[in-house]
């Protein structure tokens, strides 16, 4: 159940009738009285448009959290940027930037940062404002391989079912082939990994990361998923911005959807959907250029100039996922 209180109040003092707050109003919380904004609607978004548009400061919505675009790290500007007011080329460029990092350093990464990125992630879009979304933060290493050491005994146990061929190809036979295709995919890079771990302590699941975020929803609204989902990007390209790396790590998702355990481990409620899991830390890389993705087929009568303006730098063709 989302909910739709109504929470906004309005400064009939200060209100100059300009009627911009009940324009963006997505929920018609507010119309027009006597030449002054009012709330008069039964429902809220809670979105803060109305806060937002008020060139007077006359309209406030106590539901959202007055701290919530205060960062430890850094000093944000209370300004709007209109349509246009950024440098595209610019925000391009840290997007094919971000890459995903397999190679870290031993320095950890501060709470308050985590905290900055958790914040950061909140200011994705969301499907009717719902913000199901939910952040679990592992801050440092040895939270980081006790998670990896359930995740590995998950996927031990997976290998091992998965070495009884006849069991994967009966299940295949009657339309499960979830089990044999795991073999032909997985289980030898699996089994190497696990093998690395055991004998020489190596991380091949997280790459030795100091901390993990998990991006969860709990239930209700439409596009819960997809909502934490575009979160989990916010936190990618602020971490980059931040002097971070990132990688996503599919393997811990899977293993959490299979293994409820491993979920309850980290005091993750059972009806909460985890959708991402993603490593972070000091990257021990570094890049010189910026490499491509595959073709798009672009609509009919769009110009590909990819061809006209090849990247500077490396422009070989590589595919990260």
């Amino acid at each position: 159940m989302i909910d739709r209180t109504v929470t906004t109040i309005i400064d009939a003092e200060k209100c100059i009738g300009c009627e911009l707050c009940v324009k963006v109003c997505p929920s018609n919380t507010i119309s027009m009285q006597d030449g002054k904004a009012c709330v008069t609607g039964d429902r809220s978004l809670q979105c803060g448009h109305c806060v937002a548009v008020c060139p007077v400061d006359a309209v406030r919505v106590d539901a959202i959290d007055p701290h919530s675009l205060s960062f430890n790290n850094f000093d944000l500007k209370n300004r709007w940027l209109p349509h246009g007011d950024f440098d595209t080329a610019h925000l391009v460029q840290l997007m094919a930037s971000r890459r995903s990092c397999r190679n870290y350093t031993d320095q950890p990464v501060d709470r308050s940062i985590l905290a900055d990125l958790v914040k950061i992630g909140t200011t994705a879009p969301s499907s009717t404002n719902c913000q199901k979304w939910t952040f679990t933060v592992l801050p440092d290493r040895s939270a980081v391989n006790e998670f990896g050491q359930r995740i590995g005994l998950f996927f031990k146990k997976l290998n091992q079912l998965a070495e009884k061929r006849l069991i994967c190809k009966a299940l295949k036979l009657i339309g499960k082939p979830a089990l044999e295709d795991y073999y032909r995919e997985f289980y030898q890079s699996v089994k190497e990994g696990l093998k690395a771990y055991e004998l020489h302590g190596r991380d091949l699941l997280f790459h030795g990361a100091s901390a993990v975020i998990v991006v969860g929803t709990r239930p209700g609204g439409s596009g819960r998923m997809e909502d934490a989902l575009l979160a989990t990007q916010n936190i990618l390209l602020a971490a980059h911005s931040m002097g971070l790396g990132t990688c996503l790590i599919g393997f811990a998702v899977e293993a959490m959807k299979k293994d409820a355990a491993i979920q309850q481990f980290l005091a993750i409620p059972a009806e909460e959907t985890v959708c991402s899991v993603i490593a972070v830390g000091y990257p021990d890389e570094q890049y010189e250029g910026l490499t491509g993705r595959d073709s798009v087929k672009l609509p009919s009568g769009a110009e590909n100039n990819s061809e006209k303006a090849p990247l500077e730098g490396n422009t070989d063709k590589n595919r990260e996922t």
